[in-house]
């Protein structure tokens, strides 16, 4: 196996490190700490110089608009964009675009018509609503909103949380259960539209990052047209997971870059400190640190690379995105963790990114299936199914 980096690639790594350090690091220095936008007109400059690059609408198909880029130089680029302060949230502050809902690309042509289309020209928004108060780290069982068939509609009624962006979308994909008896193979999939009376969202929840929260959701009798059914009734959970397992490996990604850039400040910074008449470099404990942070760097790098061309071989890679998810997201905080002690005083403050990397990357522990159930995920695939 060759991670090295083809021509093609290291010219796009190049190009988006260079946008990353020469033109979103140096806005943060003006903004404030906990920033997750830019102001509109620096927003417009920024969006057309990655669309001058080719880069815009990464996570699109190519048959949809979006450049022909595959899993590994994806991985590559979410390393490169996530290497600044506000990167694990919100990298180049969304100036590369996104794919919206991946699950709308399995869409009817209507649904794609009135949902998609309209979502990748910027004029509608959408959430993903999976998780519930009853659980969301197994939402085959978790699921408790129910939906029954009435005539050509579906009546919908309980409740979602930790649902992003909610409040502010015109539409999302819920999850609900159609058939009670049937566990995994019992929940649909619908599109339902946020101006649908009964749909209420109840609250916003705080959460570790300071500009950012999560919605909890009410459906109290919400009626959907059975054509906003997307995919087929009672297979909605499959098309759940194959987008949620394939998400891991970008977002193991994106944990990567803020340590990878926390490796290079500690490095420059033990260079300069002095302590009792000598460099923190030369102290023992200090490059113990250094190295141990280019070990959890390394080890996760791997993992990501791997699973991401286990995807473009069309391989499967449920145990490999669950390893990647883990590593990455585990390790990035000990990095970073590590980099705040070698900073002191200096690494608590909200003069470097790193507190706010710190807080962000503990997040990440529990986004996108918890690490916990990613261990169960691979005990699983290497001892057997049966386990519970």
């Amino acid at each position: 196996m060759d991670f090295t980096l083809s021509d093609e690639q290291r010219l796009i790594v190049n190009n988006v490190r260079r946008f990353v350090r020469e033109e979103i690091a140096p806005l943060e220095d003006g903004m404030d700490p906990d920033a997750t936008s830019l102001p509109e007109k620096v927003q417009a400059r920024l969006v057309e110089m990655v669309q001058k690059m080719g880069l815009y609408g990464l996570g699109i198909p190519a048959e949809f608009g979006g450049p022909d880029i595959d899993t590994v130089t994806m991985a590559l680029i979410a390393m490169e964009t996530s290497q600044h302060r506000a990167g694990l949230y919100a990298p180049c502050y969304g100036t590369f675009g996104g794919a919206g809902l991946a699950q709308l690309y399995e869409a009817s042509p209507d649904q794609k018509e009135r949902y998609l289309f309209p979502t990748l020209r910027g004029e509608k928004r959408g959430f993903f609503a999976l998780t519930e108060p009853s659980g969301g780290s197994d939402p085959a069982r978790a699921i408790q909103t129910k939906a029954v068939r009435d005539g050509d509609d579906w009546v919908l009624n309980g409740a979602k949380i930790f649902i992003s962006g909610a409040d502010k979308a015109d539409y999302g994909i819920v999850f609900a259960r159609t058939d009670p008896e049937k566990g995994r193979n019992g929940i649909t999939c619908f599109i339902v539209d946020k101006q649908t009376p009964g749909f209420h969202v109840r609250r916003v929840v705080h959460t570790l990052r300071s500009t950012h929260y999560a919605t909890e959701l009410e459906f109290d009798n919400v009626r959907v047209p059975h054509t906003n059914i997307l995919g087929e009734v009672n297979q909605g959970f499959a098309i759940a997971n194959d987008r949620l397992v394939r998400q891991r490996i970008p977002y193991a990604a994106g944990c990567l870059g803020p340590a990878i850039r926390a490796q290079e400040m500690c490095i420059e910074y033990v260079k300069l400190r002095e302590t009792f008449g000598a460099p923190l470099a030369t102290r023992q404990a200090v490059q113990w640190m250094i190295v141990d942070n280019e070990i959890d760097i390394r080890t996760a790098r791997w993992a990501v690379l791997e699973a991401a061309q286990r995807v473009d071989a069309g391989e499967p890679v449920r145990t490999e995105a669950a390893m990647a998810k883990l590593l990455a997201s585990e390790g990035a905080g000990r990095v970073v963790d590590r980099a705040i002690q070698i900073h002191g005083g200096y690494g608590v403050t909200k003069d470097l990114p790193l507190e706010r990397w710190y807080r962000e990357l503990r997040i990440r522990r529990i986004g996108e299936g918890p690490n916990e159930v990613q261990r169960l995920v691979m005990a699983r695939d290497l001892i057997g199914q049966s386990l519970h």
